[in-house]
């Protein structure tokens, strides 16, 4: 069985995604227009301060995870920025940094922190938290919940 329309370029398209396949952009523009993301509310220096403010009220002998702090500084979704700030304080700072751990409730490796993780792991353990086989800690009894 041979077909009529051989050798007659491509059907008509009926939609806008056969128009798309088709390259017949024609019919896209019937497309909706998406909307931009939204972005954080806090850009910045806010955005700093926030993150520093929810870590400083974590107190002795718990901890939160950084998707945690990001949520609670009212940046939900933004769990790497939380560590990047983390990663950019100063060694003598008094926020308490070690108190932040990852979801799985481990102390996160950081090649940056030149043996930051070893000192994180032995603050955690003067507070009396404990560490399992796995290096982790007991997230269900050592999270803080605000």
């Amino acid at each position: 069985m041979r077909r009529s329309d051989k050798g007659r370029g491509p059907p008509p398209a009926s939609s806008p995604l056969q128009s798309w396949a088709t390259r017949d952009r024609r019919k896209l523009s019937m497309l909706p227009k998406r909307k931009p993301l939204q972005a954080a509310q806090l850009r910045g220096d806010k955005a700093v301060e926030a993150i520093c403010a929810v870590i400083r009220r974590i107190p002795l002998g718990w901890v939160a995870t950084y998707g945690q702090v990001a949520t609670m500084a009212g940046m939900p979704r933004r769990a790497r920025l939380v560590g990047r700030v983390l990663q950019r304080l100063e060694s003598g700072t008094t926020i308490p940094w070690h108190r932040v751990v990852n979801a799985k409730g481990e102390v996160s490796f950081s090649l940056s922190r030149n043996g930051g993780d070893i000192v994180q792991r032995r603050l955690l353990e003067k507070e009396g938290i404990r560490f399992d086989a796995r290096n982790r800690l007991d997230l269900e009894r050592c999270r803080w919940l605000d």
